[in-house]
């Protein structure tokens, strides 16, 4: 089944349509300073003491501990490319109910050849700062 895309009002409509996991792949700092209500954070990258990102070698295995591969999955980010490269990632790990959402958390604006997609918080829909209870899986 290939990844889907929504945007952000879209997708906030379709996971009323039945159970789902809603993962943010940001980095713990930037779901801390704000993220959709009900989402789980689950970092695709972190941010080395330098400022690069690094890919998170332990996300599959942290996503394994928040939903199987049958579960319907919402990804998000801040403007939709993180959430993309993770459903593309999932999808890899056997993972066939995906959703992208565009536009992610903030909002894609100015992108070349890309138009402008509102974000989750632009669009006026639910969000919360409770911090992240991401934990690196042991193992």
């Amino acid at each position: 089944m290939p990844i889907t895309s929504l945007g952000p009002k879209a997708a906030h409509a379709a996971m009323g349509a039945g159970p789902h996991c809603f993962i943010d792949v940001r980095t713990v700092e930037e779901f801390n300073a704000g993220h959709p209500s009900g989402a789980v954070n689950v970092p695709i990258a972190h941010r080395t003491p330098a400022g690069q990102m690094a890919p998170n070698a332990d996300f599959i295995a942290a996503m394994k501990a928040v939903a199987q591969p049958g579960t319907r999955v919402f990804a998000s980010c801040q403007a939709g490319m993180r959430s993309m490269n993770a459903c593309k990632a999932l999808e890899q790990a056997g993972y066939t109910q995906l959703v992208n959402i565009e536009g992610g958390f903030g909002g894609r604006h100015g992108a070349a050849a890309l138009p402008d997609v509102p974000g989750w918080r632009e669009c006026g829909l639910p969000v919360d700062t409770t911090p992240s209870a991401y934990a690196k899986p042991k193992g």
